[in-house]
């Protein structure tokens, strides 16, 4: 009789060394310690030390040593069955854990202003999916200024705003560009033309939505007109983008957006570009400087790549 007493477990907590369940599993698995230690790549004597050792530490006899390999005891069957599903979900965890490092887990909340099928934002999101299928993308669709509000509150990782703005608690970084386009019904008398100019614009009625990009398009609007027209009629609705379309083409008044929106189905309005803007309209990413997470800086890493490639082409 050892000094071992069996039956006595011994609470040993997270002191257990990892590699002593792992072999203890091989050898409850196979049933033999070469077979075990075969599988694991190790000394067949490495295996049976550590097993004898572990059982010692427990106070737990956990095998039936006999000539031509061992058998569990009962106390072993039942440690042996919890300790491997622990093992599983400690493996699951480890891996699930690398991905989330590695920004192929979790999830990626973005603030858009609208999301046009065939527009560089729809690509760039339909993209980072595909490369990245473990992430759930959350689209939240407001005004630049909700946008940013629900960035400081942690509520966004990501938005996506027009103009390049510049903020001292934010990050930002141009991405990508559009032409900006006026949107005239099609019995307007400059439809016809292959582009506008703002002086043509001067005196028509603008209208502009409440959300998206509105704030952006009637400060724009007003911006041109200062000093070289009167004061614009610009009307404000609390609508979408295809429901102002749509009032433009009844004859409401006029509109200006970027070229992306041209790609949606309309009927009864026309877009022309403008021959008086020099630069396109940038369209920027802003986010907090405290977001340190994977999936943030792979979709941003797309993003400059898609951009990049849509510059030189």
């Amino acid at each position: 009789m050892t000094d071992l007493q069996w039956g006595m477990p011994t609470s040993l907590g997270s002191r257990i060394p990892l590699a002593s369940l792992i072999q203890t599993l091989a050898v409850a698995e196979y049933l033999n310690f070469r077979h075990a230690a075969n599988a694991l790549g190790v000394a067949q004597s490495s295996v049976s030390a550590r097993v004898k050792a572990l059982e010692e530490d427990l106070g737990i006899l956990l095998f039936e040593r006999h000539a031509r390999g061992v058998r569990l005891t009962e106390a072993g069957r039942h440690f042996v069955e919890r300790i491997a599903a622990g093992v599983d979900q400690l493996d699951h965890a480890v891996k699930t854990a690398g991905m989330a490092a590695a920004g192929e887990c979790g999830r990626l909340r973005m603030g858009i202003h609208a999301l046009i099928p065939g527009s560089f934002l729809a690509n760039l999101i339909g993209q980072y999916r595909e490369n990245h299928p473990g992430i759930e993308v959350e689209i939240t669709e407001g005004t630049a200024r909700d946008a940013v509000m629900q960035l400081r509150d942690d509520r966004l990782d990501v938005a996506f705003v027009a103009g390049r703005p510049e903020l001292p608690d934010c990050h930002s970084r141009p991405i990508w560009t559009e032409p900006l386009v006026a949107v005239l019904p099609e019995g307007h008398p400059l439809a016809g033309q292959s582009a506008v100019t703002w002086a043509d614009l001067a005196g028509e009625t603008f209208l502009v939505r409440h959300g998206g990009t509105g704030p952006q398009v009637h400060s724009h609007i007003v911006l041109r007109h200062a000093g070289r027209w009167p004061a614009p009629s610009i009307l404000r609705f609390d609508v979408g983008r295809g429901a102002l379309l749509s009032m433009v083409g009844q004859g409401f008044g006029i509109t200006i957006v970027g070229a992306a929106t041209s790609l949606l189905p309309t009927s009864g309005i026309s877009f022309l570009p403008f021959a008086d803007e020099q630069e396109p309209v940038a369209f920027s990413a802003v986010w907090s400087p405290f977001n340190r997470s994977a999936t943030l800086r792979n979709l941003l890493t797309l993003a400059n790549d898609m951009g990049r490639l849509v510059r030189t082409d």
